[in-house]
């Protein structure tokens, strides 16, 4: 009997193990939301402190690391020039490096390389605020090239492109939602990702005006019911688009109920368990549920909320809704009803640009001093750890193989030891 079960145990163990340690493809990870299924990972470091390796970084970055496989990539400013980094993640040396554009502009804590790069494990695709967009194999084999300004105007962001590509199945989905520098529409493109052709290009008209057109998101991906929907926050509105054709499936107003000037939106729309929760420059939050035509504004609202955040993305577990503002206070509501469940609540002062990331019943979130807090996610508020690098910092953490991967203005670091698959 003791043979017949410990091969079994061994099995399911091996299997929980494989199911936990993911990559992370996209700027919000495998889920495409923040969040991440593994388990055992890191809560305390410093900078000689369970730090496996860390590699010199010329300058700041918004983008955030991407990993699979044996692999990261990195969209890197350097001066002038911008380029797309592969890293062996196991040892931290560079595996190659490739140019995609120069002309990077730096506008404060903005540069060029904020968009993150996306795989689906065989080849990369990265996005510059230049507007230059390129695939690579992962041994660093150019593919095809597009620039997006040459083919359908100059951006006119006030503070510069700076969303990473959604990708999904054969497609890149590249929003261009601008109006501050520019009388040009703002649309949205579908990329074949194999030949680089534009599969539709769709214009997102709005009455928003000033800087308030202007959006820094990467769209979300919408699945229930058998349908999908990309979903665009920006313009004032919150929009769901058809992926075969580029229309407009729906649309809810109320992201700028005073009609300000300046309501550029810079957090991305977040997707989880059939709700939309769509933020803004800072209030209101809306919280919508999907399946709805036409215009939603008032039939599909569940909740709004005042307390929401400028720059970093909210995360879900599609129980609890967690918020990080830009001070670095938190709440916690309940991501059905909109019920304060804690908040404000205090995390380390500073200023908060990276977004928070859930995983292993934690909340990661970093300030730009390169403080990141760990506090426990759930009902009950509990900082579990201030972990100081004294670096500046704008990009998320990525997670994988039991490791977080940081991005700090000096290093990318690789924190705690690789779990084996």
């Amino acid at each position: 009997m003791h043979r017949t079960i410990l091969p079994a145990l061994m099995v399911v163990i091996v299997g929980v193990t494989a199911i936990r340690a993911e990559d992370w493809p996209q700027w919000r990870g495998p889920h495409l939301n923040g969040t991440s299924q593994e388990i055992g990972l890191p809560v305390r470091w410093g900078p000689s402190e369970n730090v496996s390796w860390k590699l010199a970084m010329p300058a700041w970055s918004g983008a955030t690391p991407i990993v699979f496989g044996e692999q990261i990539f990195l969209n890197v400013a350097d001066g002038d020039d911008l380029s797309l980094w592969a890293i062996d993640r196991g040892t931290g040396e560079s595996l190659w490096q490739r140019p995609l554009s120069d002309g990077n502009v730096k506008r404060q804590k903005q540069n060029m390389s904020s968009p993150s790069p996306v795989t689906d494990g065989e080849h990369v695709w990265v996005m510059t605020g230049t507007g230059i967009l390129k695939q690579f194999d992962f041994d660093g084999n150019p593919g095809w090239t597009r620039d997006i300004q040459a083919d359908y105007g100059e951006f006119g962001l006030n503070w510069g492109y700076a969303s990473s590509p959604l990708l999904h199945e054969d497609a890149l989905y590249v929003p261009v939602l601008h109006g501050m520098r520019t009388d040009d529409p703002s649309y949205v493109l579908r990329i074949d990702k194999a030949t680089g052709q534009t599969v539709w290009r769709v214009e997102r008209p709005t009455h928003a005006r000033r800087e308030s057109p202007d959006a820094y998101i990467t769209p979300a991906l919408l699945q229930y019911d058998g349908v999908t929907e990309i979903v665009l926050t920006g313009g004032d509105v919150v929009t769901g688009h058809d992926p075969a054709t580029g229309q407009e499936l729906w649309r809810a107003d109320g992201l700028n109920p005073e009609n300000q000037r300046d309501y550029r939106i810079v957090a991305s729309p977040v997707v989880m368990d059939g709700m939309i929760y769509a933020p803004t420059r800072v209030r209101p939050l809306l919280a919508l549920r999907a399946g709805g035509r036409g215009d939603v504004t008032t039939s599909h609202l569940v909740w709004s909320t005042r307390n929401g955040p400028d720059v970093p993305t909210p995360v879900t577990d599609g129980t609890y809704f967690y918020i990080v503002n830009d001070r670095g206070i938190v709440f916690c509501l309940d991501a059905k009803t909109g019920l304060t469940i804690y908040g404000p609540e205090r995390i380390r002062p500073g200023t908060y640009s990276s977004s928070p990331v859930l995983a292993d019943g934690k909340i990661y979130v970093t300030n730009e001093d390169g403080t990141t807090t760990v506090y426990k996610a759930g009902p009950e508020f509990e900082i579990l750890a201030e972990n100081a690098m004294d670096e500046y910092t704008l990009s998320s953490i990525a997670i994988s193989d039991g490791q977080l991967f940081l991005r700090t203005d000096a290093f990318l670091y690789a924190i705690g030891d690789r779990r084996t698959r």
